[in-house]
């Protein structure tokens, strides 16, 4: 399995699983800034309310370089705890201390990592199978110990599918009462009603109870077939499938495009890349973390 670069060039692997709820367009990431020698520092103790230099912590991070996170520090761009820090001595707990850059909380714990995996058609969302069929877990390997694929995919669904050792961000993405949505794009057989879109929002029947959409837009007609996008905070199984179906409109190819603001973009299929501090740090305050 390869990841990407933000130029779409083939990097490194990852892990994943699948069951079956649905979630998944067809057809960037940002790479962390280096770490140059020179910003390299001895461990430094935590134990003992010391910490570490702030700027080291945010150079770790991917912020950018040692001297960077300083003039970005000088610049009153960095709160720690909610206290907007200028001094370049400041030490803090990467464990327990909430850093921010500009307003944007983001997340320089070393121990959890983050990744977004572009699921492909036929894949189970699961990390091993007994019947031997193909599973996110064989795409990831041994990225990462301890990464659990956040909800599931459908194995025929395809498209964007989170990864994270965070088993507390893993659970509140997940449940339905943390209301993250989730972007879709079907392609449908047939010609899309112009009131269809009304009656989604107001919510439709089905066997296992009522579902209602969060926005639903029709993309494209063309010979018999349309493309529309499905935007929800459901997690049940199939569930996009099957709310389309009984609206007279069967899906042939399922893809998920976002979750929360993490987007599928460019991302090839089968490619997975880790989420930077920022996205992760945006994934925090979506479901209060």
């Amino acid at each position: 399995m390869n990841t990407e670069s933000p130029e779409g060039r083939p990097q490194s692997d990852e892990q994943g699983h699948d069951q079956g709820d649905e979630h998944g367009m067809w057809s960037e990431d940002m790479e962390l800034a280096p770490v140059h020698p020179g910003d390299r520092e001895p461990a430094e103790p935590v134990g003992d309310r010391q910490g570490e230099r702030l700027q080291k912590v945010l150079a770790r991070a991917g912020i950018g370089s040692r001297r960077v996170c300083e003039d970005m520090i000088a610049e009153g761009r960095i709160s720690v705890n909610g206290e907007l820090v200028r001094e370049q001595g400041r030490r803090v707990d990467p464990q327990t201390d909430q850093i921010t850059v500009d307003g944007q909380r983001i997340d320089v714990r070393n121990d959890r990592v983050t990744y977004a995996m572009n699921k492909p058609s036929g894949v189970l969302t699961a990390m091993s199978d007994d019947r031997n069929r193909p599973t996110v877990g064989d795409m990831v390997g041994d990225l990462a110990p301890g990464l659990v694929h956040v909800g599931r995919l459908d194995q025929d669904t395809e498209g964007l599918l989170l990864l994270t050792t965070d088993g507390e961000l893993a659970h509140r993405l997940a449940h339905p009462s943390y209301l993250v949505r989730k972007t879709y794009l079907a392609q449908v057989s047939g010609s899309v009603p112009r009131d269809l879109g009304k009656r989604l929002r107001a919510g439709i029947e089905l066997e296992d109870g009522p579902v209602a959409v969060d926005d639903f837009q029709l993309m494209d007609t063309h010979a018999g077939q349309s493309v529309v996008e499905v935007v929800l905070h459901e997690g049940r199984k199939r569930i996009v499938r099957r709310l389309l179906a009984e609206v007279g409109l069967p899906v042939s190819r399922l893809t998920r495009t976002a979750v929360g603001p993490i987007e599928l973009a460019r991302m090839r299929t089968g490619s997975i890349r880790r989420l930077t501090v920022q996205e992760v740090g945006a994934l925090h305050e979506l479901v209060g973390l």
